[in-house]
């Protein structure tokens, strides 16, 4: 049974103005549908069965579409930062109580044909606290941010870039529940600050994704997908 996954679609997506000035990211149309749709039938073939989207920014229209995940062969649950945004950690935190003990989470702009299965295994077999994905990009696209040799992350940061960085995080990730619960619940931090202690801990495994991944923050990137979902045999 594959884990479930936690998606991060609480973000306001000012760079995108003025399309999401109404509506969340995730409902951004692409090539005729919300992207959340794509996203929600890849991780449906991927062998996902359970999704919990964290929702801030218009949070109640990706509920109105999406409901309870019947029509995309899933069982969707949703958690709402409330009043504030939280943050990319501070929403999977106040989420806990709707996953389980292992976790996938998956930023919400991104479409990323991979074998989810064999990332689970990986993680499963690391014994470490959590796993990032990361893919050899070599700064194409966006900058590379992750050091990665013999597969292991040797260094993480996306402000302070090296040389040495030519991978970067591929935008999955797998946890066990125990990393989240010393935070404070409703109290906004970064994802990234969090790969950062588990880093530093040697907690965090590393996994090369070899399919390049797709996203939606920004004109280029819906371009691409558009052109990738053209192709039904790699859709």
């Amino acid at each position: 049974m594959s884990l479930p996954v936690a998606i991060l679609a609480g973000g306001l997506a000012t760079r995108l103005r003025p399309m999401t000035e109404k509506i969340p990211k995730a409902l951004i149309e692409i090539q005729g549908k919300p992207f959340l749709a794509h996203q929600l039938r890849l991780l449906r073939r991927g062998g996902i069965q359970k999704v919990v989207i964290c929702a801030w920014y218009r949070g109640e229209l990706i509920r109105e579409f999406a409901g309870d995940g019947k029509k995309f062969g899933l069982k969707i649950s949703y958690s709402f930062d409330g009043e504030r945004p939280l943050g990319t950690g501070g929403a999977i935190r106040k989420a806990l109580p709707l996953l389980e003990e292992n976790f996938f989470v998956l930023y919400g702009d991104s479409y990323l044909p991979c074998d989810y299965k064999a990332i689970e295994t990986a993680f499963v077999l690391s014994k470490k606290d959590a796993l990032m994905t990361v893919f050899h990009n070599r700064d194409m696209g966006d900058r590379s941010n992750v050091q990665y040799s013999g597969g292991r992350i040797l260094a993480y940061n996306k402000q302070q870039r090296t040389p040495l960085m030519e991978y970067i995080d591929y935008g999955l990730g797998v946890f066990r529940a125990e990393v989240w619960e010393p935070y404070a619940i409703e109290h906004p931090f970064d994802l990234a600050d969090v790969y950062q202690k588990l880093l530093t801990g040697g907690h965090l495994a590393g996994y090369e994704v070899p399919e390049r991944f797709f996203e939606i923050g920004s004109l280029s990137g819906m371009k691409e997908l558009e052109e990738h979902l053209k192709k039904p045999e790699k859709s």
